[in-house]
């Protein structure tokens, strides 16, 4: 397909600049496959689309500050970095700004002089290679120093706040990696948790660490030359029988965002089971893919073009998924990160 067919207007100020007040005080659009249909709800009433023994997959990434504003050695101009994947010890992969005017050899100082890094390539490539260097232990020093990594959408003049610090995780966010969030788990509470429990649904939590792949721009034309960065992420055992026992007893897979339908589907096998597994999630999800696992997916509203939509008009048909965006804009839904969610079913 054309990546143009995934194009749609979106108004300025419905992409949410702000997190609601309350977690689940978003709305929820409830998308119905079968029925070709969509009712406007909102997501605290989750656990009424949600039945006994199906069993719901969150993804616990943690967001790492991985954006880090910096001074040249040579001439004090402003360097911004965002980390993006670590090579080696020390030695990382990032987008850099302003990246083809630092050259091989150039120094950046960062957090008063206690980290410097060394450019490690020509600038040839969007990624850039940095050598990071201190007396200081590394990960305490981007943890005291380093700012959350916003989407450039999310206007921040001064940077990420203290409230980012806290809204942009999940409330079940436990392992470090991610540059970015899991966004359609932004929404969950305690109490929502546990009206899903109460029900006798089950949680079952995996790792994908959200990489520069989830939101690196779409150039190609077509979707079949468009290949998604690997991203790692792991299943451990419990999750595995989790997942299994659920459909083994008739319940659905309700997958909490597109990165866990990512790792969901690198998982699992022509049969639909998982398998406990760790390594690199190296699927790209485009119309045409056949669903081995996940039955109904919980996410948010995604950048036109972008892959993300490509997955999400994969598994709800290209037709219905922008009739239902279309309506969000029109019905005045928050869009992005901060915004509000869809339940396709």
């Amino acid at each position: 397909m054309e990546v143009s067919a995934f194009d749609y207007e979106l108004p300025q100020e419905l992409i949410a600049q702000e997190p609601r007040a309350q977690r689940d005080g978003s709305r929820m659009l409830i998308v119905d496959r079968a029925k070709q249909t969509w009712t406007d709800s909102v997501f605290a009433n989750l656990s009424a689309h949600v039945k006994p023994n199906d069993v719901l997959v969150i993804n616990n990434t943690r967001v790492f500050p991985a954006r880090l504003i910096g001074q040249r050695k040579s001439t004090g101009g402003r360097v911004e970095v965002l980390l993006v994947r670590e090579l080696e010890n020390r030695i990382w992969e990032a987008l850099v700004r302003p990246g083809r005017r630092l050259k091989k050899g150039a120094e950046v100082y960062f957090a008063d002089g206690k980290l410097w890094a060394e450019m490690l390539d020509d600038g040839s490539s969007e990624l850039r290679q940095l050598r990071f260097e201190s007396d200081d232990d590394f990960e305490a020093l981007v943890n005291d120093f380093g700012e959350v990594p916003l989407p450039p959408y999310i206007s921040r003049p001064s940077g990420a706040s203290e409230v980012d610090r806290e809204r942009y995780q999940t409330l079940f966010a436990k392992e470090r990696g991610a540059i970015a969030a899991p966004t359609a788990g932004l929404h969950f509470t305690p109490g929502v948790m546990q009206q899903i429990s109460s029900i006798g649904a089950k949680f079952a939590e995996i790792t994908l660490h959200v990489g520069y792949g989830t939101f690196e721009p779409v150039r190609a034309n077509d979707t079949t030359q468009h290949q998604v960065a690997a991203e790692r992420y792991e299943i451990d055992e419990v999750a595995a029988q989790t997942i299994n026992e659920a459909r083994s007893a008739g319940g659905r897979v309700i997958a909490i965002g597109t990165t866990t339908t990512r790792a969901l589907e690198s998982a699992a096998s022509d049969q639909g089971i998982v398998s406990p597994t760790k390594g690199n999630a190296c699927l790209t999800i485009v119309p045409g893919y056949k669903f081995r696992l996940v039955d109904a997916l919980l996410t948010n509203f995604h950048l036109p073009r972008s892959s993300l939509l490509m997955l999400v008009s994969a598994f709800s048909g290209h037709q219905l998924i922008l009739s239902a965006y279309r309506h969000a804009v029109a019905a005045n839904y928050r869009f992005y990160s901060y915004g509000d969610c869809m339940l396709v079913i």
